[in-house]
């Protein structure tokens, strides 16, 4: 008996983590990594952000690590979302997508981690325990970035296009580039397909390109250039 309580109580101390991915085998992949961890212990799993922040509610997890493409969602909101009502509840950003493009949307958006797929398994639990004491984790490349715009170097403070526009605003022009059409952004982002004509219009105005032919060869042209980084 003794034994049986001391272990529930070892359980309790274990800081726990909550995996927002829709693709089940990386989700187990990370547990295996995490469970490693003596005192860590993932208490769950999501696919979108509705179950993310259901999930959030029903088990208290210390940490979320949150990946940028979700089903029926998007990480990056789903960030806002956590933040605004949990807002010390620290979120880790896992992404395919190059970091020179998402970090600084990711943490402005209030997470204290961005880390690339491709180097999850050697850097997760670093992640996780830095944002565990307040700080925050990104890769060496995009600290320098960061410190070079504090420093007020200007070929790091100027924007590109791409760089200019809303959360929102680049969430459509990337799923554009991805080929879905208005109706299908409008399902996958619960929105109406008046609004996504709206957004496509100030895409058109930002990005300075006169039809919805350009924005769509354009979208898809960056797109592709930015899966092959």
């Amino acid at each position: 008996m003794t034994t049986v309580k001391k272990q529930a109580k070892n359980n309790e101390a274990k800081t726990q983590i909550l995996l927002v991915d829709d693709h089940p085998v990386v989700r187990d992949g990370l547990t295996t990594i995490i469970n490693h961890q003596q005192d860590f212990k993932v208490c769950g799993g999501a696919d979108d952000a509705h179950q993310a922040l259901k999930a959030i509610g029903e088990l208290k997890p210390d940490v979320v690590v949150v990946d940028i493409s979700l089903k029926n969602s998007d990480g990056i909101e789903l960030t806002k979302s956590i933040k605004a009502k949990y807002p010390k509840l620290p979120v880790v950003i896992l992404s395919v997508h190059d970091e020179s493009v998402y970090a600084e949307r990711a943490l402005r958006a209030g997470a204290r981690a961005y880390l690339m797929k491709e180097v999850v398994s050697e850097n997760i639990v670093n992640a996780i325990r830095t944002v565990l004491k307040g700080e925050i984790y990104v890769s060496d490349t995009i600290s320098k970035k960061f410190l070079h715009k504090i420093a007020g170097d200007k070929n790091e403070t100027t924007k590109t296009s791409i760089e200019n526009l809303s959360d929102r605003e680049f969430e459509i022009f990337r799923l554009i580039g991805e080929g879905h059409k208005a109706s299908q952004i409008a399902k996958k982002l619960h929105l109406s397909v008046k609004t996504v004509e709206t957004y496509r219009g100030r895409l058109k105005e930002k990005l300075n390109l006169d039809s919805a032919a350009e924005l769509l060869q354009y979208a898809i042209k960056w797109t592709k250039s930015e899966d092959r980084r």
